[in-house]
């Protein structure tokens, strides 16, 4: 077996030398050319995120398409501890699965069988596998395989719409905060939404709902989406972003939409926010959960004479902020014990308690949602690097 560490440059420059579609081909022979990798496959989850679809390198002979059960298993244990598992194959070889993982977001996990891997080995199998994430983010901008991968059932025209509107990652991990966020899309789509970016100051996040179904609230979530996106990136704050987005639902359609915008300041955890006729968020603070009672203004696209009205919430370190959708919350959905789960699952990863949630609302529901049901979680640590900033005594 031949070792040797990983030349990342080497790797990274074979791989902008192969077609995009062939990330997994190019960490295949990586593996098999240094330590003589008998199997690789990249698995990763589909759009609901309850099941794996393998991606096998070319020429492996592990092509097994049906998709894999990701609840119980040992893919799910990785995904979950984001840590690497080995176990012997059954034929005196090792089976390594190790997350492929980029800024907190779980990309899939990495399947490699190895006759004998020492800690060295292992070591630069993880590495292997942290460069895949970076190779696999780049390249799914050419290509559509991981999109085609992820397909494990029909798409309707308003499910891709409302796929194309989230971000390209429903988790982030920065120095001052853990995002994660999960959309559970009803049997005929309700039109939810939910965004985040970073500048160099700012967290900016929504969560929305269009009204209405199918391709109608789809259409009606792109022109919200669109509208916030275009403020945003002209550099507007939270009031000038519900402005334009209720300016431009009042001139471009008759629907409605609710929503809840946030600006928050990264070295003080000071939060400006619009609350459009949207549900109230959820806090968990020292153990203890409760709504957050914001003033209530009304949806975007409501012709009427009532200007918004920014309001400021200030994040503590430890703080998890809890968004939700309408569809967490009612009809079937309320069977479910919201407030309680998310105190059992405080100690979680942001991440896994989405999922908690997602899926005892799921549950609740029988597995037919009459509505879109969208969670976003924020846990606030704080800024590390440097002193907070005095600011004022925040509103709410």
């Amino acid at each position: 077996m031949e070792g040797g560490d990983l030349e990342l440059g080497e790797l990274l420059a074979a791989a902008e030398a192969a077609p995009p579609g062939e990330s997994v081909d190019v960490v295949a022979h990586d593996l098999q050319k240094r330590f003589g990798a008998e199997h690789v496959s990249f698995l990763f989850a589909d759009l609901v995120g309850r099941r794996l679809v393998r991606l096998a390198a070319a020429g492996d002979d592990v092509q097994d398409a049906t998709p894999i059960d990701l609840q119980g298993s040992v893919y799910e244990e990785v995904l979950r501890s984001q840590r690497q598992h080995v176990e012997t194959d059954g034929q005196g070889g090792q089976l390594v699965i190790t997350p492929v993982t980029n800024r907190g977001d779980c990309i899939g996990v990495l399947e490699v069988t190895l006759q004998a891997a020492d800690d060295t080995v292992l070591r630069q199998v993880r590495d292997a596998a942290h460069a895949l994430a970076y190779i696999i983010v780049t390249d799914r901008r050419f290509t559509d395989l991981y999109h085609l991968g992820r397909r494990t059932t029909a798409t309707s025209l308003a499910a891709e719409i409302q796929h194309q509107l989230l971000p390209s990652a429903p988790c982030c991990e920065a120095d001052e905060f853990t995002l994660a966020a999960g959309l559970i899309p009803a049997d005929d789509i309700g039109g939810d939404t939910y965004d985040y970016t970073l500048d160099r100051d700012t967290l900016h996040l929504s969560i929305t709902d269009a009204m209405g179904h199918d391709t109608n609230s789809a259409l009606l979530a792109t022109l919200l989406v669109g509208a916030l996106r275009q403020s945003r990136r002209s550099g507007c704050d939270a009031l000038k972003q519900a402005h334009h987005a209720h300016q431009a639902l009042l001139s471009h359609s008759r629907g409605l939409a609710t929503g809840q915008l946030f600006c928050v300041d990264l070295a003080t955890g000071l939060c400006e926010l619009v609350n459009a006729g949207h549900p109230w968020p959820l806090r968990l603070r020292d153990g203890v959960v409760e709504e957050v009672r914001l003033a209530v203004n009304l949806p975007f696209g409501v012709a009427a004479p009532t200007a918004f009205r920014v309001q400021e919430l200030q994040l503590l370190p430890g703080d998890r902020l809890i968004l939700l959708t309408d569809g967490m919350q009612e009809r079937g959905a309320a069977a479910a014990d919201l407030t309680g789960i998310v105190h059992e699952t405080r100690a979680l990863h942001p991440r896994e308690a989405v999922q908690s949630l997602t899926a005892a609302v799921i549950e609740a529901c029988h597995g037919s949602l009459r509505d879109d049901a969208t969670v976003v979680i924020l846990d606030w640590h704080g800024n590390r690097r440097r002193p907070a900033r005095p600011g004022p005594e925040p509103r709410r």
